[in-house]
């Protein structure tokens, strides 16, 4: 068990080293391809398009919280604890997204494009600093872990395109630069598939552990 917990707690550091480097990568782009593409998709925008990602945005939060308590009801109703299994491998991506990324905004602490640059039309509620995106790396963290926890085409295709117009609405309604979107999917990702590699793990120990109890009150019996 030892062994086990010390390759979780080696690939939990490799993980978050390569999304730091990518983070610092994505950070350190030059300003002035990052500003011009927001320019272009937010000041050029086409306006009629405003309520429908500003609709997509609002959606980013609650669908990313219906999913794994939708997921783990079913798993109550139908008494199968793969199901519920899956639901807390959901909720648990989520949970390792927010942490990196809440604590990636406040380390970067990079100012809002709109309060920067006059000409950005702000059209969303913007609170923290600005890298990495929050709405992007939940939206990707729970495309990323539904398409794990059900390998099927007609999961994933849905999931990363909303996942995706998540990310473009950030930028569209002027929040967000587009490298701090391209972190958010990054960690969003990353966090899901490390939950997915730890929580097989854990389960693994759980399963052997509970295995052996029932075959040594057995025989004791």
């Amino acid at each position: 068990m030892l062994s086990i917990f010390t390759l979780q707690a080696t690939a939990l550091k490799t993980l978050l080293s390569v999304l730091l480097v990518g983070l610092i990568a994505s950070n350190s782009l030059a300003q002035n391809p990052d500003i011009d593409l927001l320019r272009k998709l937010n000041v050029e925008r086409n306006t009629k398009l405003d309520p429908s990602f500003k609709f997509i945005t609002q959606s980013a939060s609650p669908i990313s919280m219906a999913c794994p308590v939708s997921v783990y009801a079913v798993g109550l109703i139908n008494r199968d604890s793969t199901i519920r299994r899956k639901g807390l491998y959901i909720a648990g991506s989520m949970a390792v997204s927010s942490v990196i990324t809440l604590s990636a905004k406040y380390g970067f602490d990079r100012t809002r494009p709109f309060n920067t640059y006059p000409d950005i039309i702000k059209l969303s509620e913007a609170r923290s600093p600005s890298f990495p995106s929050g709405h992007t790396s939940n939206a990707f963290a729970t495309a990323t872990a539904m398409t794990f926890a059900f390998p099927k085409w007609y999961v994933a295709a849905p999931a990363f395109a909303w996942a995706s117009a998540v990310g473009y609405s950030r930028i569209h309604l002027g929040v967000h630069y587009p490298s701090d979107v391209l972190a958010g999917a990054i960690i969003g990702s990353g966090s899901a598939w490390l939950s997915c590699w730890l929580s097989k793990k854990f389960f693994e120990t759980y399963d052997h552990t509970l295995a052996s109890r029932k075959a040594k009150k057995a025989l004791a019996d």
